[in-house]
């Protein structure tokens, strides 16, 4: 049965609507004094975030029509990437034409949701890419986001990382994905870090930054709050779990910590910070389990592409066939959902 555009009009991108946190409306992050006093005071419990966290796939049920529309919005929330050593020009020309037109057309027409113009949330590609990815996007509206700051070790000098972020942006980045100093949460230098974080939002300028934690390497879900409240307080528009190249990447208990600390960060300070997972995100029912926990945890603002981006590829082939399945009521071979 097809879905009617009635039903699914929250897959749309909202306009620009207030982003309010329990009825509190919240204004974009900014740069603020480095607290000391709120780093130090963190504490994690580690058993009661994986009790919590095991549950997340378990409390609610979305399924039919309803889960349909929340795969429609995983779609305009995805960051649909190519990370790979063997990157080209045609392959990130291949994942453009994806993601504008996402969904194969007799999909969007059986599911009658042509007057959607789903698109994906944003490209992200490396800085030698972000030319021809901004090329192949020209008139759509999807930004294209840049990895930057010496992309996935984050370990060169820290004038060539800065120069990096503005070279991405002289040629049309909108959004960069900066990874930090791993080093600096191991040793506990809070200012290296802050400084660090905020020299790069500063070489952003108008373009949002993301903040690439990797948290497969911060050892200890507390190193992993700490990080994010610092990144945070830096200027950072969202914060990010992994750069995908990590041996452990985007996990739910290390996410319910960092919303919880975008939760938090809301409520003192009266910003919002946005959030990424990225890396491992495969299928439709992560992408469901995610989504969930980001209602719960933040609300409805937290469904928009303005605040909660997915860092996937193959994980749209997924959501493609659950959708095929959907209207047919038979699954496809992943080979008839190609990405680039």
């Amino acid at each position: 049965m097809a879905l009617k555009i009635d039903e699914l009009a929250a897959t749309a991108p909202s306009p620009a609507l207030p982003v309010t946190l329990h009825g509190r409306e919240l204004v974009p992050n900014t740069r603020m004094p480095l607290n000391l006093d709120w780093v130090e005071e963190i504490q994690v419990n580690t058993s009661a975030v994986e009790r919590r966290a095991a549950t997340i796939g378990t409390r609610r049920s979305v399924k039919k029509d309803w889960q349909a529309a929340w795969l429609l919005r995983a779609i305009a929330c995805m960051d649909l990437t190519t990370l790979s050593g063997d990157d080209s020009a045609e392959r990130v020309k291949r994942l453009c034409a994806k993601a504008r037109r996402p969904l194969q057309d007799h999909l969007v027409k059986a599911l009658g949701i042509e007057e959607l113009h789903l698109t994906t949330g944003a490209v992200c590609v490396y800085h030698a890419f972000v030319e021809t990815a901004v090329k192949a996007l020209r008139g759509s509206g999807i930004p294209v986001a840049a990895v930057s700051t010496g992309f996935p070790a984050g370990l060169s000098p820290l004038a060539e990382r800065v120069n990096e972020i503005r070279r991405s942006v002289e040629a049309g980045a909108s959004e960069i994905d900066i990874v930090i100093t791993r080093a600096h949460v191991f040793n506990g230098d809070w200012n290296a870090l802050y400084d660090e974080v905020a020299a790069f939002k500063e070489a952003c300028g108008a373009s949002h930054m993301k903040a690439i934690l990797g948290t497969g390497d911060l050892l200890t879900l507390r190193n992993v709050a700490r990080a994010s409240w610092v990144a945070m307080m830096a200027g950072s528009d969202f914060i990010k779990t992994s750069t995908g190249k990590e041996a452990v990447n985007a996990t739910l208990p290390v996410s319910l910590v960092m919303v919880r600390a975008i939760r938090e960060y809301a409520e003192r300070t009266g910003m919002s910070v946005g959030y990424k997972p990225a890396g491992g995100i495969k299928t439709a029912k992560q992408a469901l389990d995610w989504m969930a926990l980001m209602k719960d945890e933040l609300g409805r603002p937290w469904l928009e592409p303005s605040l909660f981006r997915y860092g996937a590829s193959s994980m749209l082939a997924d959501i493609e066939r659950q959708l095929e399945h959907h209207v047919t009521g038979r699954y496809s071979a992943v080979s008839r959902h190609p990405i680039a």
